[in-house]
C-alpha cells in the first residue's frame, strides 16, 4: 500500500505534505512532487494536508495511472524534506483539468534545478 501524487499537484506544488511525512518519501520536480512508493509507509498523514487534494491512496481507482510516474521520478528527482514556497500563481492552477498533458516537466526541482540555472 502506498500513496501517490496525481496531476493536480502540477503547477500548484504547495508542499504542505512534505512537512508532515515521517519517512521523507517526497521527491521534487520542477513543477510537481512525487512520492516514492517503496518508501511510503501508508500512514496517510500527507493526504489531508494537500490543499490541491492531489494525493491519492493506491486503493483509489485514479491512483493506478499515477503510480508509474511517481515511481519513475522518485528515482531521479531530489528528495525534499522541508516545505518550500509554492509558485505565486499556484491557486490559479488548482483544479485545472489536463495539467499533466499541458504543463508536466520531467526536470528536477529544488537545488538541482538551481544548479542548472546558474
Amino acid at each position: 500500500m502506498t500513496y501517490v501524487v496525481a496531476d493536480n499537484c502540477i503547477k500548484c506544488k504547495y508542499m504542505d505534505c512534505v512537512e508532515v511525512c515521517p519517512v521523507d518519501c517526497f521527491y521534487e520536480g520542477e513543477n510537481t512532487l512525487v512520492i516514492h512508493p517503496d518508501e511510503c509507509i501508508d500512514c496517510g498523514v500527507c493526504e489531508p494536508e494537500c490543499p490541491a487534494e492531489a494525493i491519492l491512496p493506491d486503493t483509489d481507482p485514479e491512483a493506478e495511472k499515477w503510480l508509474e510516474m511517481n515511481t519513475k521520478y522518485a528515482e531521479i528527482w531530489p528528495n525534499i524534506t522541508e516545505q518550500g514556497q509554492p509558485p505565486a500563481d499556484a491557486d490559479e492552477f488548482n483544479g485545472m483539468p489536463g495539467k499533466y498533458e499541458k504543463f508536466f516537466s520531467p526536470n528536477p526541482g529544488g537545488q538541482e534545478a538551481e544548479k542548472k540555472a546558474s
